[in-house]
């Protein structure tokens, strides 16, 4: 079996590696058009804000480590074309300049995301940068030392964490979204306004509800018009978000409407012997039911593993996403899985939440901090499909555990009732997962 893997983004490297495992006959070819794999992007901000121990360890492989595995590695090459019904590519190598084609047995597509750049009058200014790539974050790192004030785009995750971590290392940071708060489309209002007070304590400048209408360079730096207002500083960064980056397969595999490749539960596509993973792909929506596209980590990585779980058969099937993610801003710990209330009403899911706010242990110790969690659910059913919790205490595994509530569609009344245990170091005698839970019953009985 000859199998290409397009791109080495985190589903590209698991795909290999577990093909390989699998089928240890099997000769995998990736083609990667950078020198690097494995990049973890997701640690950009922190390393801006010197959190990072080493920049070797934002990779967790190598092209030596893949090679070692039994790997083939093409580095520096593009994929310029692709037949995916003959399972041919048109291959170039970027450094010696040299064309070739290779017939494959199965082809697997994970060539990840692209950074969203609208067109913008002056948004290709060198002093506009964007923050995704190892070369893009190369870039960041040098230039932020040298600057002072900064503007970023985008106030989701990485637009967030961006601010927040130049601002804490005494940058001027304005922080301008589209949306009227920060991490609209991540949290419900209840924890974006404390956020937004956060970051307001910090001194950074939000310009939100504003959409930028250009840039224009300046002599001291760089200038952002918005729909209200003109805005200054030595450079911008762009966090807006990211779109499948399948241009090269276009009408020749099922679709979304943005270009993210349709794959069943086994990773196939609607191309026989052609998979696709990770950013490039859909995934089903637990909370939903139906398929979406979330361009996550964790998503690329189980969906890599489940292409080489089934290249050679369809075995193992896909359980499915609860979306679930975390952020730290500020010392404040937020994890989040599944829908908001309002994030629910957008995917026609009639739900309601409840949210509440307790000490995560008992006031005779000598130290305890506020816990704020909520839980939503489907009406009618009283399916759980989301949960978030906000504290300075460590709660990211509470939205662990509301994740797998839903991917196992457990009920409001259920998880109200579940055993989680009490001891005075960890948790009060109810559990605040518990409490959320049993105040939803109470909410849903009204």
């Amino acid at each position: 079996m000859k199998v290409a893997v397009i791109g080495s983004t985190h589903a590209g490297v698991f795909a290999a590696k577990q093909i390989k495992a699998d089928n240890p006959d099997a000769e995998v070819h990736v083609y990667e058009k950078n020198k690097t794999v494995s990049f973890l992007s997701c640690g950009i901000a922190l390393w801006i804000g010197d959190n990072v121990s080493s920049t070797d360890k934002m990779f967790y492989e190598s092209p030596e480590s893949m090679a070692k595995q039994g790997i083939t590695m093409h580095m520096s090459t593009l994929v310029e074309d692709a037949d995916l019904a003959g399972k041919t590519l048109k291959i170039k190598d970027l450094e010696s300049g040299a064309e070739s084609e290779e017939t494959f047995d199965k082809v697997v597509i994970t060539t990840g995301s692209r950074a969203i750049k609208p067109r913008i009058p002056g948004i290709d200014s060198d002093k506009v940068y964007d923050s995704k790539t190892w070369d893009n974050a190369n870039a960041l790192k040098g230039i932020t030392e040298k600057v002072k004030r900064i503007i970023v785009i985008g106030a989701g995750y990485i637009g967030a964490e961006l601010a927040e971590q130049l601002s804490v290392n005494d940058k001027e940071v304005t922080l301008i979204d589209g949306l009227d708060r920060v991490l609209a489309n991540n949290t419900a209002f209840e924890f974006s306004s404390v956020f937004q007070k956060a970051y307001e304590d910090h001194g950074v400048k939000l310009a939100l509800g504003q959409m930028v209408s250009g840039f224009e360079d300046t002599a001291d730096g760089i200038k952002v018009t918005t729909d209200k207002g003109e805005y200054e500083a030595d450079i911008a960064i762009l966090g807006i978000g990211f779109l499948p980056n399948t241009a090269l397969f276009k009408d020749q595999v099922d679709m979304l409407p943005n270009g993210a490749i349709k794959v069943n539960e086994y990773m196939e596509t609607s191309v026989k012997d052609v998979y696709a993973a990770g950013d490039s792909a859909t995934v089903f929506y637990n909370p939903t039911q139906k398929m979406d596209y979330i361009p996550l980590a964790t998503n690329a990585v189980r969906q890599g593993i489940l292409v080489g779980k089934n290249i050679a058969k369809p075995t193992v099937a896909y359980q499915g996403t609860q979306a679930t993610s975390a952020v730290e801003l500020y010392e404040l710990a937020y994890a989040a899985t599944g829908l908001t209330e309002q994030s629910a009403a957008r995917k026609g899911v009639e739900a309601e939440s409840v949210t509440i706010s307790e000490d995560y242990r008992p006031d005779f110790m000598l130290t305890t901090t506020p816990v704020q969690a909520s839980l939503t659910w489907e009406k009618g059913t009283r399916r759980i499909v989301g949960g978030a919790f906000l504290s300075k205490h460590d709660i990211s595994q509470a939205a662990n555990v509301v994740s797998l509530a839903i991917e196992n569609k457990m009920t409001i009344d259920q998880l109200s009732m579940t055993d989680f245990f009490f001891q005075p170091n960890f948790g009060q005698p109810i559990n605040y997962v518990s409490s959320v839970a049993m105040a939803a019953v109470a909410k849903a009985n009204k």
